[in-house]
């Protein structure tokens, strides 16, 4: 088992691995800052949240500390439970029960959104925006694990599935104002460069919710960065929206 390592109690040796892994676009470990949570930090590196608490020894509820350091990458002897490299889409429908959910944005009859959602392995997705898609997803482009869709400043953004918020904030370079949703044990669904968020860590959503503001933070232009992750995986959303 491997545990985190305290602020300032990192190797001279190990210091040197996780400077030179940073240079060559690879890292093994990761201090904590101000605004990390567990599913910021699998975000950031693509990993599932619960590989890289089991790395480092960390239970439920995930608690973590400024200045750690944590595992973000397998152990050599130890391989990812679930492959990283390939998701395909669901290939059988479900349909479950939402659960009752706090709302905390916008009320609902002021929402609407068409076509009507479709359900892709237990979770069921709308659009989180009106708009038009201009970049699609591209596994191999690291701006481009997701799809932009192009919105007039200010529009609303909506909870894609029914979930609870587990990243509010502007703390992951390149995605500007983030809102990261815990759907269920597998998904995560995010929304970026909002130009305000408007809901808070730990808030249950429903689907359809009003979430944030279209903005540009941290873009060239007004638009909705959009993903959807499988273990930590990025995987095509056009392939789960209706």
């Amino acid at each position: 088992m491997y545990k985190r390592l305290k602020a300032n109690a990192i190797p001279g040796s190990l210091i040197g691995l996780v400077l030179l892994c940073a240079g060559c676009g690879s890292h093994v470990y990761h201090q904590v800052r101000p605004d990390d949570t567990l599913y910021s930090i699998g975000w950031r590196y693509g990993q599932d949240y619960r590989q890289i608490a089991s790395w480092n020894g960390i239970a439920s509820p995930y608690v973590i500390h400024q200045g750690d350091w944590l595992r973000v990458a397998p152990p050599r002897n130890q391989a990812v439970v679930r492959s990283l490299t390939t998701v395909d889409p669901p290939k059988s429908v479900y349909v479950t029960p939402s659960a009752p959910a706090t709302v905390v944005a916008t009320p609902k009859q002021h929402i609407q959104v068409k076509p009507e959602p479709i359900s892709r392995d237990e979770v069921t997705w709308l659009w989180p925006a009106k708009g038009r898609v201009v970049e699609k997803f591209n596994l191999n482009s690291p701006a481009n694990q997701g799809i932009d869709i192009s919105a007039p400043l200010g529009a609303p953004v909506y909870a894609a599935a029914a979930g609870k918020v587990v990243y509010s904030g502007n703390g992951l370079k390149g995605y500007g104002n983030l809102v990261i949703i815990k759907h269920n044990d597998k998904y995560l669904s995010a929304y970026g460069h909002n130009q305000r968020i408007l809901v808070t860590e730990g808030a249950m959503v429903a689907q359809g919710d009003v979430i944030a503001r279209v903005g540009d933070s941290e873009a060239e232009r007004v638009q909705l960065h959009f993903q959807i992750r499988i273990d930590g995986k990025p995987v095509d959303p056009l392939h789960y929206l209706p």
